[in-house]
């Protein structure tokens, strides 16, 4: 399937998770609105569907959460992924420190990137950040949350989103 955008989109990004749905829906929902507190951003629920263009074309404010895994095919062909490439919407990935530790951050770059999304970056949820690897990696992380809006990691966090926005901004206008 083939997606059709507007030229411009201007809403809040796109938080992204990857694994079975009934995981995605759950991981995004419990940490969703918090990480939008955190990162300085309305809460604007999740986003649900199997029309992409329409789900989008609203374009709510702040940061909304896709219940589902973006390379999931649809019903009618394409996939999430390749929808938010055609409208050029900015996402953040949120990852379990287990999927991290999978290789899934690396598929979920690859997956993006094949399909020209602009990724903000990569956000781990929870334990064991190591900081060192991440860095090795040469993915765009943006650092790691607990959970606590308030949180050193939370202003951590809208300091790297601030700088990474910038340049993602930059890169799309050039």
């Amino acid at each position: 399937m083939t997606f059709s955008a507007p030229l411009a989109f201007d809403a809040g990004p796109v938080l992204l998770g990857h694994g079975p749905a009934g995981q995605v829906r759950a991981l995004l929902h419990h940490a969703g609105p918090g990480l939008a507190a955190a990162l300085a951003q309305p809460w604007s629920g999740l986003l649900e569907g199997e029309d992409p263009a329409a789900a989008l074309q609203a374009g709510r404010p702040g940061l909304v959460a896709l219940a589902r895994d973006p390379g999931q095919s649809l019903a009618n062909g394409g996939n999430w992924a390749e929808a938010l490439g055609a409208w050029r919407q900015p996402v953040l990935v949120l990852l379990t420190a287990e999927q991290v530790g999978w290789g899934l951050a690396t598929a979920s770059a690859a997956l993006l990137r094949q399909h020209d999304v602009p990724l903000l970056g990569l956000v781990q949820w929870g334990q064991a950040w190591d900081g060192d690897l991440r860095r090795r990696e040469g993915l765009p992380w943006l650092g790691w949350w607990a959970g606590d809006p308030d949180g050193a990691e939370a202003a951590v966090l809208r300091q790297a989103l601030r700088v990474r926005g910038r340049q993602l901004a930059a890169d799309l206008a050039g």
